[in-house]
């Protein structure tokens, strides 16, 4: 019996020690990396041809409600492949109630959306489409509309073998031009890869900072420097939300549909973020953590498009971010006490992130045809 007691407890101290080893170690934050090649789903590979599909649908409104609004319009090449208003455009008549993202590096990305409702490229794509705010598309009109487009049905033939387009491969394919749009030969990619020549001495200083006393790593880590996990920062409220009627549609919109409370409906002002998917009072006002790739083109920044620049970005977490109405304000921001120098030190390094612009003219889209 005591052989028995003796072995049990020393079970416990191990399975005890085991778990705070393996808390220790999920607690570490990642380290930065130059990043590699996205990874590629087993059951989506990339092929040219599917690639050049992808290409010509991303730009295609008939991929929509009203066939006026295609993918490329909330996430231009110009802008970043994102949109560069603080709150994106929506479908006609219609506006967004959240910055739009850009599509660069979203390949390497487990979590899509700013509270993480799509887990790959291939769940992104229809949720965007068919979203009553953005796409408005239904999968049979826009079936039936590409099944008149002799080019696309080749096309759809050749790299999935459909009879007509089926709308599920347009997701795919989609899927494989996006993750063609790649960044990742900048300054800081080929300085992490040995080029010590390839960030200046402030941008080395900033490195430094970002590690260290700005602790910025603690969230933006890892190659893709973003944990991918969910915080408030006390963002404040899209401004327009106070001015612009349509913009306040849009939020009650959201609130009634996304199943808020009837409190909540009736008196909350600021997006309460993750909370609309756990339904946790915890969440209110938690988003994920963004990227930090190409942010050179990506202004304005958090998910209501408050900031313009690196500076007022850098100001916030300076002051230890913000406030709103939530009391969720995670407790790893507080004020970083850094100087001016240090601050634009950090400034530096954060464009050193951002190589040469993505560019990519509109192609032609093949037009309807009467079918043989």
């Amino acid at each position: 019996m005591k052989t028995m007691k003796k072995y049990t407890l020393a079970l416990v101290v191990g399975l005890a020690l085991i778990g705070f080893a393996g808390s220790t170690m999920a607690d570490k934050n990642a380290p930065l990396a130059a990043l590699g090649k996205p990874p590629i789903p087993a059951d989506n590979p990339q092929t040219a041809a599917k690639v050049a599909l992808g290409k010509l649908l991303f730009f295609d409104p008939r991929i929509g409600g009203d066939a006026s609004v295609s993918c490329a319009d909330c996430h231009s090449p110009t802008q970043g492949w994102g949109f560069n208003d603080p709150i994106s455009r929506g479908y006609p008549g219609a506006i967004h109630w959240r910055n739009s993202q850009t599509v660069v590096n979203s390949a390497y990305l487990g979590k899509l959306f700013w509270t993480g409702s799509a887990k790959s490229l291939e769940n992104q794509a229809p949720s965007a489409a068919l979203g009553a705010l953005s796409g408005n598309g239904e999968r049979d009109v826009i079936e039936a509309r590409l099944a008149f487009v002799p080019e696309y049905v080749k096309a759809f033939r050749e790299v999935f073998g459909d009879r007509w387009p089926r709308v599920n491969n347009v997701w795919r394919a989609m899927a494989a031009f996006e993750r063609t749009l790649i960044h990742n030969n900048t300054p800081f990619d080929k300085y992490m890869r040995g080029d010590k020549k390839a960030l200046s001495e402030q941008q080395v200083r900033g490195l430094k900072l970002f590690e260290g006393k700005a602790n910025c790593i603690e969230c933006h880590n890892g190659p893709m420097m973003t944990d991918q996990k969910y915080y408030n920062l006390g963002v404040p409220r899209a401004e327009e939300w106070l001015t612009r009627g349509l913009a306040q549609i849009t939020f009650r919109y959201q609130q009634y549909g996304k199943g808020s409370t009837e409190k909540m409906y009736r008196s909350i002002k600021d997006d309460a973020g993750l909370y609309y998917r756990t339904k946790e009072n915890v969440d209110k006002g938690k988003f994920r953590t963004p990227p930090l790739r190409y942010i050179a083109y990506t202004a304005p920044y958090m998910h209501n498009g408050t900031f313009f620049d690196f500076e007022e970005l850098v100001d916030f977490y300076n002051d230890g971010g913000g406030k709103n109405e939530f009391a969720t304000k995670t407790k790893l921001l507080k004020p970083l006490n850094l100087s001016d120098e240090e601050k634009e030190d950090l400034v530096a390094f954060l464009e050193s992130l951002s190589g040469p612009e993505i560019k990519m003219a509109t192609p032609k889209i093949p037009p309807y045809a009467p079918l043989d």
